[in-house]
């Protein structure tokens, strides 16, 4: 870890350190119950495939607004895809409130941190590559906030 994670990303982190192969994966679970609804001012954004991420082979929508020079992101991704889905909510939860120079700074490959590729396919590491790289990228366009 090189310190530049937020703060509630950097915990989350630290708690998929301390658990053990299947473990981490039943914590990905879990977040992924957790994973908010989209909110109805973005469905006609969503059912018009805006915000889909492309590199991710499942259907994974992210979106953000501005407020007050930080940043809310918004995700939806499919229940029957719990893996994915459960990245999206730590995701959600640990970039959302942020400003968008402390997104930016999120190193490209944090997942790799979590100890996920011991139970999760190569597939499934590059869509959280993708998601990261997406909310980056949503970051850099409000960087003039």
């Amino acid at each position: 870890m090189d310190g530049k994670l937020p703060p509630r990303l950097e915990e989350i982190v630290e708690d998929f350190q301390m658990l053990q192969g299947t473990e981490k994966l039943e914590y990905l679970l879990e977040l992924a119950e957790g994973l908010p609804p989209l909110p109805e001012r973005l469905v006609p954004a969503r059912n018009a495939n805006e915000g889909l991420v492309n590199e991710c082979m499942t259907p994974v929508f992210v979106y953000v607004e501005a407020e007050n020079s930080h940043l809310q992101f918004f995700f939806d991704a499919p229940p029957e895809s719990p893996t994915i889905r459960g990245f999206a909510a730590m995701m959600q939860k640990g970039a959302s409130g942020l400003t968008p120079e402390e997104i930016v700074a999120i190193p490209d490959t944090f997942y790799l941190d979590l100890g996920l590729q011991e139970v999760l396919s190569g597939q499934r590491m590059n869509g959280m590559g993708a998601i990261v790289a997406r909310v980056k990228e949503l970051a850099r366009a409000h960087r003039s906030i």
